[in-house]
């Protein structure tokens, strides 16, 4: 269902943000605004604020942030449309009425949704039956108990011809629904429809609220042409559009645990049964784009999960070419491959959870499946052939929609080549080889996450060997006039201005905060890696930071002495003057946690609220580009309210930053109190 603008401002007029957070966060009053704890981390100091004026909440801990809408889908893990369903509710507002058209058709699809129900019900208690004895013999040959058939609605279709068609017509249903809704096999050459699912143990499937759309029937007779059955397209299924499991995996994900995809429906049960309740199964389908857009509404790194043979390994490289265009910052696939032989529901059985939670743990990360297909058991002893194999890893990255993604990629891509084809005994020739079965070569991330090394001839060492990757120019490739920016905002960002931009205040504060406390690196090493700096300067500094720190010498004394050591290291190495810019950038000393003396809690909570922000930021900056790019394109209510909201975010973002000044100026702990 689509809501117009006009509705969702009325919504969002009679809802301050704070009534909506405060029915699940508890407020105080703090000047302006409401804080509180947040409600996605475990935390002590509120680090959650609420601005109704700006009509938006941030949190600090997690660095999410929204509207009133937001909130709900990411505390209670429902979609849009159910979000805005309950905020009406809440305020009293009626839902628009759909045209006479689609009023229809959404109230054809509720017929339907009852028929597949009183299906179910027919299935469910068939198994239980006398007829169903052959049905639970087989599950539970297969380790599936009555609990668990519960759990997930099972049940069996007898072997008769017109059996559920007889039982749904003594219950007033009329044959033409049970044939819209997929039940039976009709068609102008079939002169009495008959059912679909004979003999078979059925597998409802829901949609993402729970909702019977569809069923799945194993056969039990090892003749049938098909041992998998699902029903067919429907008003109510689309096999591309959904996943077994959905909704319980949904809310399993909303709750922390990680989505897994799996091959079948007693995979998934397996799975969930093995206490991984967020796994899910495509349909009789190789996974589609679709598919993977719920996956990624559940969590940024899905795990696909595929037996470990060559046609394991096939399916693998499929959805890597389906998830490549699609890529965003933050969103990616991780692979597992099972023993070979093995299935999800085998493993479970012969090593319970441990035995799963070791193939989940050696998920390998997309890139490093791409890098694999590539250059498996392939031979580059002549230029022509590795330059061939860079001509296809560049076909590679340029698939890549989304420009930082493809920006990264490129980089990524690019170490590994230089790393496969450096000579013999370079000590820059690190797990870059073209075998190691699995996963082959592994970027080494704590030396070169984000594009970033030790190796930076800025940071005093040699320079990378190799390498031809075109860049575009400024971050991401962008480049600028590719159209003509609406707002001065954007037209100022570093997104467009690349590396013209100045070195921002928040910029300077990571690298100060860095500087005066290098024990961060310990446990944030790629993430300072791959954080993105607009100025060139910065990413210089950054990469000399990181390479007096895996120097070694900077792990040992006190906080204050690292830091004294590793400011040492950086004006030796020329970077006095850009030390002294960073200083400058920074005009206001209430960061109290960036500075030398701070205490660790300061410190960190400090790094954490720079870290979201920054992040924010960019992302803000990046949709706002989109946004703009849109409107111009095509002037509707729609793109214009998208680049409203946007450029509201933005707003809340730089009200939000302020936040930061002042953070634990009125305790001022030293470093060492207690």
């Amino acid at each position: 269902m689509r809501f117009t603008p006009q509705f969702l401002d009325e919504l969002r007029a009679r809802l301050p943000v704070s009534e909506v957070v405060g029915r699940r966060v508890k407020l105080k009053k703090a000047g302006r605004e409401w804080k509180g704890l947040s409600p996605f981390q475990q935390e002590k100091t509120p680090s959650f604020f609420v601005n109704d004026q700006k009509q938006a909440w941030f949190d600090f801990s997690s660095g999410k942030n929204g509207n009133i809408f937001d909130f709900l889908m990411q505390t209670e893990g429902v979609s849009f449309p159910e979000a805005v369903e309950r905020l009406a509710q809440m305020a009293g507002l009626p839902i628009p009425q759909a045209a006479p058209d689609a009023e229809r058709r959404e109230q054809r699809r509720r017929t339907l949704y009852d028929v597949m129900e009183l299906a179910a019900k027919y299935f469910a208690d068939t198994l239980a039956s006398r007829l169903g004895a052959k049905a639970r013999g087989y599950l539970a040959d297969r380790g599936l108990d009555p609990a668990t058939q519960l759990k997930f609605r099972m049940g069996y279709a007898p072997a008769e011809k017109f059996a559920l068609k007889e039982h749904l017509g003594a219950a007033g249903i009329p044959v033409e629904d049970m044939a819209e809704a997929g039940l039976l096999v009709h068609g102008d050459d079939i002169p009495v429809p008959y059912d679909r699912f004979r003999d078979r143990v059925m597998f409802p499937i829901t949609d993402a609220r729970g909702r019977i759309i569809a069923f799945g029937g194993r056969a039990l007779e090892k003749d049938v042409p098909a041992k998998y059955l699902n029903s067919p397209e429907t008003p109510l299924f689309h096999k591309g559009d959904n996943l077994y499991n959905l909704a319980m995996a949904r809310q399993a994900a909303h709750d922390g645990a990680t989505p897994v995809v799996v091959e079948g429906y007693v995979d998934v049960i397996a799975m969930v049964g093995a206490g991984f309740p967020a796994a899910v199964a495509p349909l009789g389908t190789a996974l589609t784009e679709n598919q993977l857009a719920l996956l990624w509404r559940m969590a940024d790194e899905p795990i696909l999960c595929f037996d470990g043979d060559k046609a394991g390994q096939r399916a693998a490289f499929r959805a890597a070419d389906i998830a490549l265009p699609l890529l965003k910052p933050g969103k990616s696939l991780r692979f597992a491959l099972l023993p070979e032989g093995q299935d999800p529901d085998d493993l479970a059985r012969s090593g319970g959870r441990a035995a799963i939670e070791e193939v989940i743990a050696a998920a390998r990360p997309l890139a490093d499946v791409v890098w694999q297909r590539e250059v498996e058991g392939g031979a580059y002893a002549t230029p022509e052939r590795r330059a061939a194999l860079e001509a296809r890893i560049g076909e590679l990255a340029a698939i890549i929609r989304d420009e930082v993604v493809r920006k990264y990629y490129r980089q990524d891509l690019q170490e590994r080549l230089q790393r496969l084809f450096a000579p013999a005994g370079d000590p820059y020739r690190r797990a870059g080889g073209a075998g190691g079965g699995w996963g082959g070569a592994r970027l080494q991330r704590r030396e070169s996450a984000g594009g970033f090394s030790g190796r930076n001839s800025g940071a005093g060492g040699r320079g990378r060997p190799g390498g031809s990757f075109a860049q575009g120019p400024g971050p991401g490739g962008f480049r600028p006039g590719a159209y003509q920016a609406a707002s001065p905002q954007l037209a100022a960002s570093p997104l467009v201005r690349g590396q013209r931009s100045a070195l921002s205040r928040r910029e300077a504060l990571i690298l100060q905060t860095l500087i005066n406390h290098p024990w961060l690196l310990h446990e944030h090493l790629e993430e300072v890696a791959a954080l993105e700096l607009a100025h060139p300067e910065a990413h210089r500094l950054r990469a000399a930071i990181i390479a007096a720190f895996a120097a070694d010498h900077h792990h040992n004394g006190e906080p204050e002495e690292q830091s004294e050591q590793l400011r040492a290291d950086l004006i030796r190495a020329g970077f006095s003057e850009l030390l002294q810019r960073v200083e400058r950038a920074i005009t206001t000393s209430a960061v109290w946690g960036a500075q030398r003396g701070a205490a660790i809690e300061d410190v960190l909570a400090t790094w954490k609220q720079l870290v979201a922000l920054h992040h924010q930021w960019h992302s803000l900056l990046r949709e706002l580009r989109d946004a703009e790019l849109a409107l111009g394109q095509d002037a509707t209510d729609s793109n214009y309210g998208w680049l409203r909201d946007v450029k509201m975010r933005l707003a809340t973002v730089d009200g939000t930053e302020a936040l930061i000044e002042g953070f634990g100026e009125s305790s001022g702990r030293a470093l060492k109190s207690s």
